[in-house]
């Protein structure tokens, strides 16, 4: 099994390719170059011998303490033993485009004995590599992939796996490197006090112009550290997390690969970031989301990969265990192929909102939307697969249709506002027709709430949404009573479920999930635009709460057990925290994160 709780995991990032460290000083999960890569380190998923390289106290700690230096993402994690204290120093550098992994170990008391045991297995921790020993480390070889281990420590082979047992003192520093390469070029060689000092200067300029200035401001930028983390540098996309197929029920099979991007995610991230002062990474998103979605509007997808490739299989890596037994373990994203309406109303509402805030105007962007437009016009009323990507028959679902009015009302915002040029007449009419659609179908008046699809008795958090896309004002009784509603039935130890997975409508997978951390900040978000600013903070509370020791949020979370589910870090949950922070940042101002004007 690896490590422990999802909890007990940290995030290292390149802004390529990402790592998890245990408590116990083991990285049990890496891929490389890139984040979707087939992971070399998948004891996550597996056990050690999928890969894990861990570097701690020979004798069993009695206490762990960890923590980023201020505005980084380089770990410390201090082991206390009978001998004496040791600290470990974990970084991936940033800046050169490659793969590498730094792990500095420091005496700070008393002599004590380390061990390292490192456990390469490439292509999702399924390959077994060929070893060599090198000047000053070894090579590990299969396939295309390749690594090379560098450290003044002596290592040896034993059981296919690599081992070293050292001492240090006070005020020793004993490094360690590894870098990816490919098989065919010449390994790559990097110097780790340099690279360490390089990654603290780097990331401490980045968070260092943040803007934000409002309440839980430590929370906020540990989010927006962890959302630049989760970008990929070269294209401006952002992950939803760097995991795959973390359970949202532990033994169960609600297990999916996340290490994609996603169109409805886009709003809500460029909020997020604008927000935090972060324009640049902005537009960059922006100007990914734009060349994803270039061509023609029947092929747009949910998802995408990081550079923007179209094609993610799933399949199932049955050489994986699963987390605490959950399986089956995916790698690829099925979802890719469903029909998914709502991802039209974030594409308009992201591009709005980019006008809006004064990033550089695409002159491309308009001739696709009003494309895209005509294919909303004519697909609305499908039944689709709706915002949580059901494996069951598509229904007809409300937060669907709510948001192909976002779209074609964006278009009209945007061509009133900006001058461009579309046959607003038709348009408007279209946006009179699927809105009162959805008031009379989507509605249910007996319950005084809207549903969760046309038909059905359930409700669905993605309900919360409707007055912050502006489709019905906030002090609307049909707004009153969803929010109502929603927080009577979904709300479960004070937080929100998505929707009830035991509905006859649920979703066509078996089992239960945790809570969704978004949704309850949704809920908050809710809150403050009626005016219940009091309940909306406690929510908000609520979820810093539910961080780890270094402040990460996964996607979901059990509050009986009180422990996270899902994939980890969740860009969503840090994104929708982000957001929700800055709506209440100034009492009486307004909204300032919500997505009308």
């Amino acid at each position: 099994m690896g490590a422990g709780r999802i909890e007990d995991y940290a995030l290292l990032s390149s802004t390529r390719s990402a790592a998890l460290v245990g408590l116990d000083g083991s990285i049990d999960w890496f891929c490389a170059p890139r984040f979707d890569s087939g992971a070399m380190f998948a004891s996550l998923l597996g056990d050690e011998e999928n890969g894990r390289w861990r570097i701690a106290p020979t004798a069993a700690p009695s206490q762990t303490r960890r923590r980023y230096l201020d505005g980084t993402l380089v770990l410390e994690t201090e082991f206390d033993v009978e001998q004496g204290q040791v600290r470990v120093i974990d970084l991936m550098p940033l800046g050169d485009g490659g793969a590498h992994i730094v792990r500095i170990v420091e005496g700070v008391r008393g002599e004590v004995e380390m061990t390292m045991d490192l456990v390469i297995r490439f292509d999702g921790g399924d390959r077994v590599p060929w070893v060599t020993k090198v000047d000053g480390g070894i090579t590990a070889v299969a396939g295309d992939d390749a690594v090379v281990v560098r450290s003044p420590v002596e290592m040896h082979g034993e059981d296919r796996r690599t081992r070293a047992t050292f001492t240090v003192g006070p005020g020793e520093r004993v490094p360690f490197t590894l870098s990816w390469f490919a098989s065919f070029d010449d390994p790559p060689r990097i110097d780790a006090e340099p690279e360490l000092a390089a990654t603290e200067e780097r990331w401490r300029e980045w968070s260092g112009r943040c803007t934000y200035d409002g309440p839980w401001r430590e929370a906020v930028v540990r989010s927006l550290i962890t959302l630049k983390a989760l970008t990929y540098e070269p294209s401006g996309a952002i992950v939803a997390a760097p995991t795959t197929s973390l359970p949202e029920e532990i033994g169960g099979v609600r297990n999916w690969d996340y290490r994609y991007c996603w169109l409805r995610d886009a709003t809500f991230t460029l909020y997020a970031l604008i927000h935090g002062g972060y324009t640049a990474e902005a537009g960059a998103w922006r100007d990914w989301l734009l060349r994803a979605v270039a061509g023609d509007a029947s092929q747009i997808q949910v998802l995408y990969g990081i550079g923007g490739e179209r094609r993610i299989h799933e399949i199932e890596a049955d050489w994986l265990s699963g987390f605490e037994g959950s399986r089956p373990v995916r790698l690829g994203n099925a979802a890719v192929g469903q029909l998914q309406l709502d991802v039209f109303g974030e594409i308009f509402d992201v591009l709005h909102v980019a006008r809006r805030s004064g990033l550089s105007p695409s002159p491309a962007a308009w001739r696709l939307q009003r494309h895209l437009l005509r294919f909303v016009a004519d697909s609305w009323q499908q039944p689709d697969s709706g915002i949580w990507e059901i494996r069951g028959d598509p229904q007809r679902f409300t937060h669907s249709r709510v948001m192909a009015w976002v779209a074609v009302d964006r278009a009209i915002r945007s061509s009133e506002r900006f001058g461009l040029e579309g046959p607003i007449a038709e348009w408007k009419q279209l946006r009179r027709e699927i809105h009162e659609d959805v008031c009379e179908h989507g509605y249910d008046p007996d319950r005084g709430t809207f549903v969760r699809a046309y038909g059905s008795d359930s409700l669905d958090a993605s309900l919360l949404l409707i007055p912050l896309v502006g489709f019905l004002p906030p002090e609307d009784p049909r707004v009153q009573g969803t929010i109502e509603a929603v927080a009577s039935e979904l709300m479960h130890h004070g937080f929100v479920r998505r929707y009830d997975t035991e509905a006859p409508d649920a979703d066509g997978v078996d089992g239960s999930e945790g809570v969704f951390l978004p949704a309850s900040l949704w809920l908050a978000d809710a809150y403050e635009q009626t005016g219940r600013r009091v309940e909306a903070r406690q929510i908000v509370e609520r979820v810093l709460d539910v961080r780890n020791d270094v402040g990460l949020l996964s996607e979901e979370y059990d509050p009986v057990e009180r422990r996270m589910l899902g994939n980890f870090p969740q860009a969503f949950s840090h994104i929708a925290l982000v957001n929700s922070a800055s709506n209440l940042a100034q009492p009486g101002e307004g909204t300032t994160g919500h997505r009308t004007e």
